[in-house]
């Protein structure tokens, strides 16, 4: 069954099973390309927006209290996840996301006339242009939805997966804190430490990485809404913006604010490359850590083998008994993915031409989904990797005995020249430092104790 729509372009027909119009209509027609949604963290955010609009505008008695209410009662529908097939439009639309701005403006007009009972699609009761996107412009609105977005899944999902993997890395520097391995600088053999030593320079990776990704919140709490179509805010009232984000406050307990320029709120989305940037840096730090742990845990026998990882899953479809690192490995590719996102966002930005960047939608897709990779992947690596990783102590002990950087610590006591004429016997005639060290005359010399005291004091 079908039923008629209009807008400005004249009629066209409407499964009548949809709440969306025919500006939404016309975008499925139009826009044939890909299969990427538009994330549902921006639908999500996108009703928010709207529930804040129609408070204010009601506030200032231009909206009707009964269209106000409608609309907040449609924006809880949405946010409860209760309309999410009616927004069905991808990406691959006009630059300003005007499409999804009319595709909830619709559904919300629509959905409200069916709750009073009114015929939809005549917008006598609520207009999806006049009444749900009074005092705004898909120019302001999407651009506070994109900081909206993005704002609260990097608090309310971002850094708590990153801060409780934080704490894994940390319980593990403690745990092996006294357990003695062999460095490696160059990809060579070096002076030796703690695998709690190495470990805590990974949770001060870590540490730098969320304090990069809180550095990034306060530009994201600067939001567009209020400037409207190009900046100045024609059609919208006086404060309009600066009561939108005070709302939004209330609605969210995250502190947004209407920000003081909104030129530039809508012709650029540098606090969104900020964000997309502490993403890449998260990104890079993850790969450092995670390919160091795949490479200590290679093996089991002809491997460095010097960490032990749960056995997930079988390795392989032909070798029996193989286990791989697959938690690493995703979580390389993840890393990969958002490396590479990061360099869309930024040729996305640098694309504003005069008052509007054209490019929100493959931006915010973007920044989302590496958010929500790096939450899922921090967490899959603690739950299927660190909470099980153990240390061979065999493999470390056998390293550590037959070291030749451990003689680095004999420089303050015999010197450079004497410590390397015991280095050089040690490796022509394939004897511990400890035998070398004995050839040579240097028998009150105790270097694994010297060694042991220095690095655990």
């Amino acid at each position: 069954m079908k039923r008629l729509e209009t807008d400005s372009l004249g009629k066209i027909a409407v499964n009548t099973t949809h709440y969306w119009g025919a500006q939404t209509e016309r975008a499925l027609l139009h826009f044939k390309i890909g299969s990427e949604p538009m994330p549902p963290e921006v639908i999500m955010a996108l009703a928010l927006v709207k529930k804040a609009a129609a408070k204010v505008n009601a506030d200032l008695s231009i909206l009707k209290k009964n269209k106000a209410a409608a609309i907040t009662r449609v924006c809880d529908e949405i946010l409860a996840n209760k309309l999410t097939h009616h927004f069905p439009l991808t990406i691959w639309q006009s630059g300003s996301a005007t499409q999804t701005n009319m595709n909830i403006n619709e559904v919300i007009a629509n959905r409200a006339t069916k709750l009073q009972k009114g015929k939809i699609s005549d917008k006598k009761f609520l207009h999806p242009n006049d009444d749900v996107n009074m005092s705004q412009s898909s120019n302001d609105v999407f651009p506070t939805a994109m900081h909206l977005a993005t704002a609260l899944l990097l608090t309310k999902k971002l850094l708590p997966a990153i801060k409780n993997l934080r704490q894994e890395l940390s319980i593990i520097s403690k745990k092996f804190n006294r357990v003695l391995k062999v460095g490696r600088t160059h990809l060579q053999d070096a002076l030796p430490l703690t695998i709690g030593q190495e470990f805590s320079g990974y949770t001060a990776q870590i540490d730098l990485a969320i304090r990069t990704i809180e550095n990034s919140l306060p530009y994201l709490q600067d939001l567009a809404i209020g400037g409207t179509a190009v900046g100045t805010g024609l059609n919208s009232p006086p404060n309009f913006g600066k009561k939108v984000a005070q709302e939004l406050t209330k609605l969210t307990g995250t502190k947004f604010k209407s920000a003081p320029n909104k030129f530039c709120m809508l012709a650029a989305h540098d606090a969104l490359l900020i964000a997309s940037g502490a993403l890449k840096t998260l990104a890079t730090i993850l790969f450092k850590i995670t390919n160091d742990i795949r490479w200590l845990a290679s093996g089991p026998y002809c491997g460095l083998g010097e960490l032990i990882l749960p056995s997930n899953e079988p390795g392989s479809s032909i070798m029996p008994g193989k286990v791989n690192p697959s938690q690493c490995e995703v979580m390389l590719m993840v890393c990969a993915q958002v490396i590479g996102n990061d360099s869309v966002v930024s040729f996305a930005n640098s694309q504003g031409n005069f008052e509007l960047n054209v490019f929100k939608p493959i931006i915010i897709y973007n920044v989302i989904q590496a958010i929500n990779l790096l939450s899922n992947a921090c967490s899959s690596l603690v739950k299927n990797a660190l909470k099980g990783i153990k240390v061979n102590h065999k493999k470390l002990a056998d390293y550590f005995a037959n070291s030749l950087m451990t003689v680095t610590a004999l420089n303050p006591i015999i010197g450079y020249d004497k410590s390397c004429e015991i280095a050089k016997y040690a490796a022509r005639h394939r004897v511990s430092l400890r035998t070398a060290c004995d050839k040579l005359g240097y028998k009150n010399l105790n270097l694994d104790q010297l060694i042991t005291q220095k690095l655990r004091r």
